[in-house]
């Protein structure tokens, strides 16, 4: 696990970013129900770091990712993103400079067999990012960023002529990061991006992340429910539930001293290869609330083990602490002597 890097100016913030969702309304009276998916989230996401996001499904993970990239609506909240030569105001870009952001913004998709076209080449999957925003202005100049990004991404260059069925899902999956890279983004959102491979083959892509996020300088943020694949790549990490941020921190210092119930019950579930370690885990009793229906007070109270009357009445704020931040009404009284 590596530290935070230091920078001056954060690539990425947000401030009190909400994102909500209407439902259609099958009641004769009253309002159309409302998901919050992503409710009051605050965020800095440094230059070339590795932020990552974690959660139990339904968590609004994946709708914070897409957010930030402005492919989910934006209901209250700013967006901030600056990265030295241009700075914008995500939620409210027009077309122009959203097309823009798209060149510095990218997203790596959860499926690797789903992501790519069938009926493409590898050759014109990758390309087609540089043709849509007119990036490049000759097929020759095409060429050489594709073979430039496939090399990269350790593909072969004779598979630029092969179609996406004749590869693993690990080659699919570099393929989907050299379409993602190839516009030579700041910002990558991977979205779950090795949770489809097997456990050899996801070491070997997070490898390869790794090297391209220190040699492009890129920021990544990495959304996984696997903790222990967060642990191996990320210098800082914010734990999400039912659309809140709960608990923020550089990735040692979370795994080290976690402050949350939901946190600590999320790292005792990582498995271990160690007897006694086994049948630790903290199991969490009940689902998730439904986000149109949050309960009142800290969401977490439902299955926290040591929720009291002010955890069902009175929402926490993320109590900040150096670089450690954590939403909890006890976490200093349940914190281990």
């Amino acid at each position: 696990m590596s530290e935070k890097k230091a920078s001056e100016t954060p690539l990425i913030v947000t401030k009190d970013l909400s994102v909500h969702y209407r439902l259609r309304n099958n009641k004769l009276f009253g309002p159309p129900p409302v998901v919050r998916a992503v409710e009051g989230v605050n965020i800095e996401i440094a230059p070339g770091s590795f932020f990552g996001l974690v959660g139990e499904s339904g968590s609004g993970k994946t709708t914070l990712g897409r957010a930030l990239l402005r492919a989910a609506p934006i209901s209250n909240g700013e967006i901030t993103y600056n990265d030295g030569e241009v700075e914008y105001d995500i939620a409210h870009l027009d077309k122009v400079d959203l097309k823009e952001y798209r060149k510095r913004a990218q997203l790596i998709f959860q499926d690797p067999y789903a992501a790519l076209s069938p009926r493409m080449t590898v050759r014109d999957i990758i390309a087609e990012p540089l043709e849509v925003m007119g990036i490049t202005s000759s097929r020759e100049e095409t060429d050489a960023r594709v073979r430039e990004i496939a090399t990269k991404c350790r593909l072969n260059l004779e598979h630029l002529r092969r179609f996406p069925h004749a590869f693993s899902g690990g080659q699919r999956q570099r393929i989907s990061i050299a379409r993602a890279l190839v516009s030579a983004p700041k910002f990558v959102v991977a979205d779950e991006s090795v949770a489809a491979l097997d456990v050899s083959i996801q070491a070997d892509v997070l490898n390869l992340l790794k090297e391209i996020q220190q040699e492009m300088g890129l920021a990544f943020l990495f959304i996984s429910h696997d903790l222990s694949v967060v642990a191996h790549v990320c210098d800082h990490v914010a734990v999400m539930y039912l659309g809140r941020l709960v608990e923020t921190a550089p990735t040692r210092e979370l795994f080290d001293n976690p402050r949350h119930p939901y946190t600590r019950a999320l790292l005792s579930a990582i498995p271990s290869i160690d007897p006694d370690d086994r049948g630790k885990a903290q199991k969490l009793e009940g689902e998730i609330p439904s986000p149109t229906n949050p309960p009142p007070g800290c969401k977490f109270n439902t299955r926290c083990p040591y929720a009291v009357d002010i955890c069902k009445q009175e929402e926490p704020k993320l109590d900040q602490s150096d670089d450690h931040a954590v939403a909890c009404h006890r976490w200093q009284e349940l914190m281990p002597s």
